[in-house]
């Protein structure tokens, strides 16, 4: 009887580490790297694509983790409130820029508005809205409509994205807390299992 109550003990506590580590399998992963705009970066976009942007985060799903990767020349960045992102207002931005190649960790769920702060490239389209998903939520959430397509040029073909354009990367932050839960769910189930054989 007390033999089977010791393998009933291991068995649960074995169930309970391949449950955790499932569940944890993704943030242990780490967050992804978006290369905002693929492979043509940040740039105002030409007058026949200027919902460039909108589309562009619309094929992707962001979650907290991850990054954004902004790629540029002669321009910067800038992360503003909802009010700015629409009115195209660069004064006050929460953070900003310049040096060609910035990355923003997306660290919380809920939107992040981006805007060019160079004079006249927001009100040409060249401004991002992204949402980010808790890993808790990650229901197909539907994306927003697209905009009206828009007539057929040089231009527009040259800015088709490639979709789904990113790399894997480990965010030291989110592998770390992912670790540290890993390491206390084993400790947590040893001492389940201990206390069964004891009993």
């Amino acid at each position: 009887m007390a033999s089977s109550q010791h393998l009933g003990g291991v068995v649960c506590s074995c169930m309970i580490i391949i449950i955790l580590l499932g569940a944890c399998s993704d943030v242990v992963e780490g967050g992804r790297d978006f290369k905002v705009g693929d492979h043509l970066g940040w740039h105002e976009p030409g007058p026949n694509n200027v919902a460039y942007y909108i589309q562009w985060a619309q094929r992707n799903r962001f979650q907290i983790g991850d990054s954004l990767v902004f790629e540029y020349q002669n321009d910067s960045v800038l992360v503003v409130e909802k009010w700015n992102y629409f009115h195209c207002d660069t004064k006050n931005p929460i953070t900003s820029y310049d040096d060609g190649n910035s990355t923003v960790i997306l660290d919380r769920s809920g939107f992040f508005y981006f805007i060019s702060g160079t004079e006249n490239h927001c009100q040409s389209g060249q401004k991002l809205i992204v949402e980010v998903i808790s890993s808790q939520h990650m229901a197909i959430v539907p994306a927003a409509s697209p905009a009206p397509p828009e007539e057929a040029s040089s231009s527009s073909s040259e800015m088709a994205p490639t979709p789904y354009h990113y790399s894997h990367h480990g965010s030291s932050d989110a592998s770390s807390t992912s670790s540290f839960m890993l390491v206390g769910s084993a400790i947590m189930a040893l001492l389940v299992t201990f206390v069964v054989v004891l009993v």
